[in-house]
């Protein structure tokens, strides 16, 4: 295997190519991201998707989209989230958004989460009419559990919700 020079420190273990740019560096410079790191995001664009990045790609490209997805994670954790059988309490919300539905997660509390994080897409604040349901999946000797839910994304006023 041959020696390569790192662009940004000049050390002769530059290995590692910037996923954008292109340009060799070593595991000190290289920006790298996890592999879940924009988890939620559907679809991820294609400049995102890589594993390394220089300084001045992760600076300009992903810096910004990575500080954005992290907002609308938080967000997403303070959506409030009504079931279908909670009609009496979201008889008067305005359904104008249409339905929308995540498919094949791990567990309920993830399933909700990216509901949650597709209301905020939106701009809603909340989800109403959430049908949760997990499904059995065997293979064999062997079974697992996917979950799908559905919801209407809607804007509630927060206060209002708290003082009842």
């Amino acid at each position: 295997m041959e020696a390569s020079i790192c662009s940004s420190c000049r050390s002769p273990k530059g290995q590692l190519p910037c996923g954008i740019c292109g340009v060799i560096l070593c595991k000190k410079c290289a920006q790298v991201l996890e592999k879940d790191t924009f988890l939620f995001m559907s679809p991820i664009p294609a400049e995102l998707t890589h594993r390394c990045y220089c300084a001045p790609c992760f600076n300009d490209k992903v810096g910004p989209a990575l500080d954005a997805y992290n907002q609308n994670v938080r967000k997403a954790k303070a959506v409030f989230i009504f079931t279908k059988f909670k009609g009496e309490q979201t008889r008067l919300m305005k359904r104008n958004e249409k339905p929308i539905q995540v498919e094949g997660c791990l567990d309920e509390r993830d399933t909700l989460l990216r509901l949650a994080f597709l209301a905020v897409k939106v701009g809603c604040n909340a989800v109403i009419d959430v049908d949760i349901r997990a499904k059995k999946l065997r293979n064999e000797g062997y079974q697992t559990i996917r979950w799908q839910a559905s919801g209407i994304p809607t804007k509630v006023d927060a206060d209002k919700l708290n003082r009842q």
